[in-house]
């Protein structure tokens, strides 16, 4: 009663009503400042994603421009040589002397060796886009030629008087094996001479296309695989009756892959037709050196 005549219910009333107000004003400042350390952690995050992009970006467009300086520099020429002018150029080359220790030789695989890459300069992105190659460069860079051996040498660098140039490398060596291998086609022979003898061939009909009506597609598919299947199991059966020392598989990539074998070479070739004039396409293929002209 007391409170009520002094007004102090009112009051009190009125100070819970506050108090309730300033609670609430105290959770929405606790969920704002929340809000605001979640959004500065984020802001944070995503100004560090920036930079790193920014980063990328800046290292992809220096590999750009790097990559468009390299597309931009050109061989001063190529060419594909076998035959006769392939004699031609291996013996010019062979006639170079470049006194003691002027002429570099250099077998490149995947990495450019740091002496090639010394005497080129700017100049060796060429030589990444030839190989595997053989390097010729002398000291004068009068001569700076690269050339793709058929049966390409393990990595060396060497300096000498002149190019270091194993016949091996671009000729057919008596006794080498070479093998056509396609999904219905086979032709073996070994060369001797420089002409490929005792050629044996084997052909097998195989399923090239799905008829309509009859059998089904995966029919056809599980039809024709087991066909080429039964071609590379008479493939294996000639090789292995051959035991060749060293082989070079030609033909289609699909089914050489099938082949459990460690050839000196394999390389995907189109040649079709009759057996052994296919063989004879594959290996005149193969035995070109591309030159490169630095």
């Amino acid at each position: 009663m007391l409170d009520r005549l002094l007004g102090r219910a009112e009051l009190k009333a009125r100070i819970e009503e506050l108090e309730e107000e300033k609670r609430h004003l105290e959770r929405r400042l606790d969920a704002e400042s929340d809000r605001r350390a979640d959004a500065a952690t984020a802001r944070q995050e995503a100004e560090e994603r920036v930079n790193r992009l920014e980063d990328r970006i800046a290292d992809l467009e220096g590999r750009l421009d790097d990559e468009s300086e390299v597309a931009a520099l050109d061989p001063r020429g190529t060419e594909s040589l076998r035959g006769d002018r392939l004699d031609a150029v291996l013996a010019r080359l062979r006639s170079v002397d470049a006194g003691a220790e002027g002429a570099l030789t250099a077998m490149v695989d995947e990495e450019v060796p740091d002496a090639v890459a010394d005497i080129l300069d700017d100049h060796a992105p060429l030589v990444d886009r030839a190989a595997p190659c053989v390097v010729c460069v002398d000291d004068a860079r009068l001569v700076s030629v690269a050339l793709a051996p058929p049966l390409a040498p393990d990595p060396f660098v060497e300096w000498g008087e002149g190019f270091r140039l194993d016949d091996d490398w671009f000729r057919p060596p008596d006794g080498l094996t070479v093998a056509l291998v396609r999904s219905n086609l086979f032709a073996v022979g070994a060369y001797d001479g420089g002409d490929l003898t005792d050629v044996e061939t084997v052909e097998t009909d195989v399923q090239a296309t799905h008829s309509k009506g009859g059998f089904s597609q995966a029919r056809f598919e599980r039809r024709r695989d087991e066909q080429i299947a039964t071609h590379l199991d008479d493939v294996r059966a000639v090789l292995d009756r051959r035991d060749p020392d060293r082989l070079v598989l030609l033909g289609e990539r699909t089914v050489l892959d099938d082949l459990d074998y460690d050839p000196v070479a394999v390389e995907t070739v189109d040649a079709s037709g009759d057996p052994e004039d296919a063989l004879d396409d594959a290996a005149r293929s193969f035995f070109t050196t591309r030159l490169t002209l630095l």
